[in-house]
């Protein structure tokens, strides 16, 4: 079960340099306003090279691609347990301090400093494994990162009472709130079901 500090919207300092610490904050909607016209210039220059089909093809399979890095980094890095005293340091910083901070408004989303580079990274990288469908998949993969920042700071701030907002909000919650050992899908429960962590509220319906 997750330790709970605090539901409000309250903060904590976690470096004693101010530099890194005004870095550690960041506004919710900057994912929106720097990698909107990221993706946008992308999909422009990938359907130039491309046929409409495969552009297509190639954006679905990027927001897969990111649907399944959303879970397993989820998963596997933020739910580690480590022992040492600079593991347990470091994983607090990664994600612990969300999870008793969880509604800290401008910790919700991830800052340019972390996400920036690994934007550089994944680009190279399609570039090299997808020929000259990279960029759609690139695109792809960027509009699932900017979804699920949104939907992450929207299930903690907003009342979602309707429809998969409220499925989301709520399938979230119970992650904090009642169990951290499933629901690591937060944008959507795909791979949840695939690998089988769906919560257990679910399974009984």
């Amino acid at each position: 079960m997750a330790k709970i500090v605090s539901r409000e919207d309250k903060t904590v300092r976690l470096f004693k340099n101010p530099i890194l610490e005004y870095f550690s904050h960041i506004h919710p909607a900057t994912p929106v306003v720097v990698y909107i016209p990221v993706i946008i210039v992308a999909l422009y220059f990938g359907f130039l090279e491309i046929n409409f089909i495969n552009g297509i093809l190639g954006y679905f399979g990027g927001l897969l691609i990111w649907t399944l890095l959303e879970y397993t980094i989820h998963r596997f890095a933020f739910h580690t347990h480590p022992t040492s005293e600079t593991g347990k340091r470091i994983h607090f910083l990664v994600h612990g301090v969300h999870h008793d901070y969880p509604n800290d408004s401008t910790r919700l989303v991830m800052p340019l400093l972390i996400s920036a580079p690994l934007a550089i990274g994944f680009y190279f990288l399609f570039k090299a494994l997808f020929g000259n469908l990279y960029l759609t998949f690139f695109a792809g993969l960027v509009t699932g990162y900017v979804l699920y920042d949104s939907i992450h700071y929207a299930t903690h701030h907003f009342k979602m009472k309707k429809g998969v907002f409220k499925f989301l909000r709520e399938y979230h919650m119970r992650h904090h709130f009642q169990d951290d050992g499933t629901g690591y899908g937060v944008s959507n429960p795909l791979w949840d079901y695939v690998f089988g962590t769906v919560p257990g509220y679910i399974k009984k319906k």
